[in-house]
């Protein structure tokens, strides 16, 4: 395997990893309501997830080729290897559900899926903890 072909799934999984954040972020903070986990209100975490797939979200609506896809495109050109078209999430259900879908569909799926992390925001709102060092006495 050439360094390219090998970035190139470095890159995959990344992807993976990202899509898998944001997809399981929100089911730990539904989850995390319901059993009242304390850590699924931090505000840093939230903020991050809620940013991730509101770029999703935006890449989808305005028409922009995923970054990492592109990437990983351009690495395996460069090591001779197929490159896939699609987007990575329409590649990913493709591949483990054999299911095709146009990519409006998609980029709805997108849009109501940072609406429900939006809406999470008012559900199970995230707090600010800022504490205050105390001297010991």
């Amino acid at each position: 395997m050439s360094l390219s072909g090998f970035l190139a799934d470095v890159v995959v999984v990344l992807h993976g990893a990202y899509v898998a954040f944001v997809l399981f972020g929100l089911i730990a903070v539904l989850a995390g309501y319901l059993l009242s986990w304390n850590w699924v209100r931090n505000f840093w975490f939230r903020a991050v997830h809620l940013a991730m797939i509101l770029i999703v979200a935006f890449e989808a609506l305005v028409g922009i080729v995923c970054p990492l896809t592109t990437l990983e495109n351009y690495l395996r050109d460069q090591s001779g290897q197929a490159v896939r078209r699609g987007s990575f999430v329409g590649q990913l259900v493709h591949d483990m559900l054999y299911y095709e879908a146009p990519p409006w569909l998609f980029t709805c799926g997108y849009c109501a899926f940072a609406a429900l992390v939006m809406a999470t925001f008012f559900i199970v709102p995230p707090r600010l903890n800022f504490r205050v060092a105390r001297p010991r006495a």
